[in-house]
């Protein structure tokens, strides 16, 4: 009984990682675009820096400006995958734990991260020196897909070796 009232309990708090990662990313997008851009920009110069001492490359201050350069935009563009890969996991694991199972995980999921992106997007306009893009509403749906197929994968191979020898000890 104390068991069943622990979880009830609980359970609405599953939801907590996805309402922190929506603000996480409503914060970022708050940002003006020079301070998102340099933010993108150190991370762009830390990995940079980090590959040519980790290969000893010895390259020059201007090879390293240079190769930050290249991966500046795609390094931005990953941001945006990992963002909704986490808020992603973030909404299907609670939807799960509730019930939602087969192709409902994905629709319910998947709609609402897709829906959360647009409105970011259109929160973007409203920021100085940002912009909507439906290019990067389709970057964040490529991490959603990512994110609710691990998730969906993830519970059916837990189900199938952790939870199901359980279920079948019991029956018998």
């Amino acid at each position: 009984m104390l068991k069943t009232f622990l979880r009830a309990l609980l359970k609405p708090f599953s939801f907590l990682p996805a309402i922190l990662m929506m603000y996480l990313i409503f914060s970022f997008s708050s940002q003006d675009g020079n301070t998102s851009g340099n933010l993108s920009y150190k991370v762009s110069e830390i990995i940079v820096e980090s590959a040519n001492e980790a290969f000893e490359l010895h390259w020059s201050r201007s090879d390293i400006n240079y190769y930050i350069e290249q991966i500046h935009h795609p390094v931005r563009k990953l941001a945006h995958m990992t963002e909704y890969f986490l808020l992603a996991v973030s909404v299907s694991f609670p939807l799960y734990v509730y019930g939602v199972r087969g192709l409902w995980l994905p629709i319910l999921a998947g709609g609402f991260c897709v829906g959360f992106a647009a409105l970011d997007e259109y929160h973007q306009s409203f920021v100085a020196g940002r912009g909507p893009s439906k290019k990067d509403v389709g970057i964040d749906s490529i991490g959603i897909f990512a994110g609710v197929l691990m998730v969906q994968f993830l519970c059916f191979l837990g189900r199938l070796t952790i939870f199901r020898p359980l279920a079948k000890r019991k029956k018998k």
